[in-house]
Order: structure tokens, then C-alpha cells, then sequence
């Protein structure tokens, strides 16, 4: 999978480099396309949870589909209640986790077992993703944040020095992760660094995040899904497609749902936003969380 990681690495950057300055002339809103955009492209490549989730239970001799999807939901739910009540911290916890999710799934390769080096390093590198809106935009960012009543990126603390030390960071850590690897992986981890930089230059956070969790965050994490369902790309891609359409058409019914109440509350953009940023964070928890048992249960068996 290394050839097709590259080539879409490739095809990625160049495709930041060729809708940032559009964009630019273009000066309007996005707001629903980057909606439809997260509703089909992105929330698909966790729609196989459900058969992740099955292997997990029968790990631990469970056959019952009901109660993964109960743990599921009521994950999802207690995210959304918790977020209502401590937005400041539930968002925080959400970003740190999201970095660390990033920079692992994002990373094309197994890296040297290094713990807990490796997962610092998953971390910094995962972090450029929330970083680099801060840096570039930071006063669009801001209102995004506010509208989800988070404040703490407003403090004096997070000043630009501090926010190109992470960037920095995030740099050094693609590099040292690929360290022992081809050249073409390294040329992976800095096209997808660049990417991300050339996004948040030009774009306005909510197209750049939108960018960057379809079409390289969802799609790679998608290729490795089709790898495992065939080894026949053709025949792979089929079959993902027809175990995610259901659960991505049953999220993506959600997601309007909700907005269609909140537009009652809220201004629709106030809306969108919302339901996209704690909708993907409800889904996010319990998500990381299922990678992560079965990733240590798998290990063990």
C-alpha cells in the first residue's frame, strides 16, 4: 500500500496547491458543501465500526450486535451531554485526542515500537491539523470556537511563538517517525505536512479541516479498509461501499436532523457548525476508542 499512499499523497498536494489560490478569488462561503462533503466522504470511513465492533465483542466471547451499538450510542450521547455542560474542557480533550488519532491513522507505516515515544509523536504530528487554522487564521478560528462557546486558544498563553514551536514540533515528528523508512514514505509525511500548511494558508479553517478529513485523513483510512475486505482494489472498494453505505446514510440523516432543530436556535451557518464539530466528536470518542481495544486485544490473541 505504500505506491498507492504515495501516489494519493502526491495527488493531494497537488490538489491543495491548485484550490487554495481558487478559492481565494472565489471569496464565499462553503459552509454546505463542506457539510455534504463530511456527511459522505468523511464519516464513511468509520461506518464499518459496526464490524470492528464485532470482532472486538467476540474477543471477549460477546456475539450480541445490540449491545455494540448501545455502547456505541450511549458513548456518543454521553459526549454530547458532557460537551453541553464543560464545553472548554470536552473540546480540549476532543482536540487532544483528534491530534493523536490524526497523527497515527495518518501515518502510512508501522514505525519502530518506541512506548511512549511513539505516541508523543503520533501527537505532535496529529497536531498540525489544529494547529496550523490557529496560525494562519487564527481570528476566523476564534469565531468558529466561539460559536461552540470555546474560549481557551483566546488566552494570551497561546501566542504565535508557542503555536510555531507546535508547528515545529509537528515537523520534527514527520521526519523522525520516517526516520528508518524508504524515501518515498518520507516524501509522504512531508507532502501531507505541506498539504496541511498550504490549506490553512489560503482557505478558511472549516474548507482546510474539510480538505484535509476527506480527502486524505477518510480516503487513507478507507484504502487500508479496502485492502482488508479484498485484495483486489476493484472488488475491495465495492465491498466497503456496500457495508458503509447504510450506517453513512443513517449518521448523515442524523446530522441534518439535528441541524433542521438547531436552525430554530441558531443562525444556519451557527448550526452547521455545531453539528459538525460535536457531531464528529461524539463519533470520534467512541471511534478512537474501538481502535484502540481492538488493536490490544487483537495483539494478545
Amino acid at each position: 500500500m505504500s505506491s498507492l499512499n504515495f501516489k494519493h499523497s502526491v495527488i493531494f498536494f497537488n490538489f491543495c496547491i491548485l484550490v487554495s489560490p481558487i478559492y481565494q478569488q472565489l471569496n464565499y462561503t462553503l459552509i454546505i458543501l463542506c457539510l455534504f462533503l463530511i456527511l459522505i466522504v468523511g464519516i464513511s470511513h468509520g461506518a464499518l465500526d459496526n464490524i470492528k465492533g464485532e470482532r472486538l465483542f467476540k474477543l471477549f466471547g460477546l456475539k450480541s450486535n445490540i449491545l455494540f451499538y448501545f455502547s456505541y450510542i450511549f458513548i456518543s450521547l454521553i459526549i454530547i451531554f458532557t460537551w453541553l455542560i464543560f464545553p472548554n474542557l470536552i473540546l480540549l480533550i476532543f482536540l487532544i485526542f483528534a491530534s493523536y488519532h490524526f497523527g497515527k491513522e495518518d501515518t502510512v507505516f508501522k514505525p519502530k515500537n518506541r512506548f511512549p515515544l511513539n505516541e508523543i509523536l503520533f501527537f505532535f504530528k496529529g497536531s498540525s491539523v489544529i494547529i496550523a487554522p490557529l496560525l494562519f487564521q487564527k481570528e476566523s478560528t476564534n469565531e468558529i470556537f466561539a460559536i461552540l462557546n470555546f474560549y481557551v486558544f483566546e488566552s494570551s498563553f497561546f501566542n504565535d511563538f508557542l503555536l510555531v514551536v507546535f508547528l515545529l514540533l509537528s515537523f520534527i515528528s514527520n521526519i523522525y517517525l520516517s526516520l528508518e523508512k524508504s524515501i518515498e514514505l518520507k516524501n509522504v509525511m512531508l507532502l501531507d505536512f505541506f498539504s496541511i500548511i498550504i490549506l490553512n494558508l489560503f482557505l478558511t479553517p472549516v474548507l482546510a479541516f474539510t480538505i484535509y478529513f476527506c480527502f486524505l485523513h477518510s480516503i487513507r483510512h478507507s484504502f487500508t479498509l479496502i485492502k482488508e475486505m479484498d485484495s483486489s482494489f476493484k472488488k475491495g472498494l465495492k465491498k466497503f461501499i456496500m457495508k458503509a453505505l447504510p450506517l453513512t446514510l443513517v449518521t448523515g440523516l442524523i446530522f441534518l436532523i439535528s441541524i433542521y432543530f438547531l436552525n430554530n436556535l441558531y443562525k444556519i451557518d451557527e448550526a452547521i457548525y455545531k453539528v459538525i464539530f460535536i457531531g464528529l466528536a461524539s463519533l470520534t470518542f467512541p471511534h478512537i476508542l474501538l481502535e484502540y481495544l481492538l488493536e490490544k486485544n487483537e495483539k494478545r490473541t
